[in-house]
């Protein structure tokens, strides 16, 4: 017994040591050398951090690109989704007034032309990014709020769109911070 036991003791105390402390040694050093350190990418405006990059935050009036809604009220410590499923009536009656709010601010849409992220929290509850489609849509909203030129704004959006990871992998995306730090910097 003991020639099995000598043996998965110190197999477990490698892994240990591997896992547990070498590993994760390895990690935090390729985080220092990425953007923002291993710390996250901060967002300044005028010298002052209002934000993280990768981190989700709330924009609810009308002259702003609203983001994706959070299951946990954009609360970084609590991330988390809601667990309830398609079929929930709970959850039916969330998005059916998400959508309401939305056909309120754009009146010019059709129920069918809402993109499923601006009304569905995501799995982390923090998503800071909407696809261009859900930018786009908001566009004459913020302009009008803003009282700019809707082309202006709708190229703004182009702009901000970051593209699929070497053309193929991910979709398209729009960091909702990113947009509208750039959208009050438009005349």
């Amino acid at each position: 017994m003991k020639s099995y036991i000598v043996p998965a003791l110190r197999l477990t105390i490698v892994f240990i040591v591997l896992l547990c402390v070498v590993y994760p040694l390895i990690i935090a050093g390729i985080g220092k050398w990425s953007e923002g350190h291993g710390d996250g990418e901060t967002i300044t405006l005028n010298g002052k951090v209002v934000g993280y990059a990768n981190i989700g935050q709330k924009f609810d009036q009308p002259q702003y690109f609203w983001g994706r809604p959070s299951a946990v009220g954009y609360n970084a410590a609590g991330s988390a989704g809601s667990n309830k499923g398609p079929s929930n009536p709970d959850y039916l009656k969330e998005v059916n007034n998400r959508v309401d709010t939305l056909l309120k601010y754009h009146p010019y849409l059709k129920r069918s032309d809402i993109p499923a992220d601006l009304v569905t929290a995501s799995g982390s509850g923090l998503d800071p990014d909407i696809s261009p489609e859900a930018a786009q849509i908001q566009v004459q909203r913020v302009a009008e709020y803003r009282k700019l030129d809707k082309n202006k704004v709708a190229a703004l959006v182009n702009q901000q769109t970051e593209k699929p990871l070497l053309g193929l992998l991910g979709p398209a995306k729009v960091n909702v911070l990113k947009l509208n730090l750039a959208l009050q910097q438009l005349k």
